[in-house]
């Protein structure tokens, strides 16, 4: 069986601070998503500018 851990006792502490986590990783994550927006944002100009090529041609 488990005994419950008692009220007035603390549980093992440890006796250095964790270490921190690495700050590179949020600025690639960054620099990624941002590179992901322009990219959409090229793709969604390529493609309104094709489709009004695409009514210019058909309508002559």
């Amino acid at each position: 069986m488990c005994r419950r851990p008692r009220a007035d006792r603390l549980g093992r502490m440890t006796t250095h601070p964790c270490p921190r986590p690495v700050t590179r990783r949020p600025r690639l994550t960054r620099r990624g998503a941002a590179l992901a927006l322009a990219l959409a944002v090229l793709a969604g100009l390529a493609w309104t500018i094709a489709m009004i090529c695409t009514l210019l041609r058909w309508a002559l």
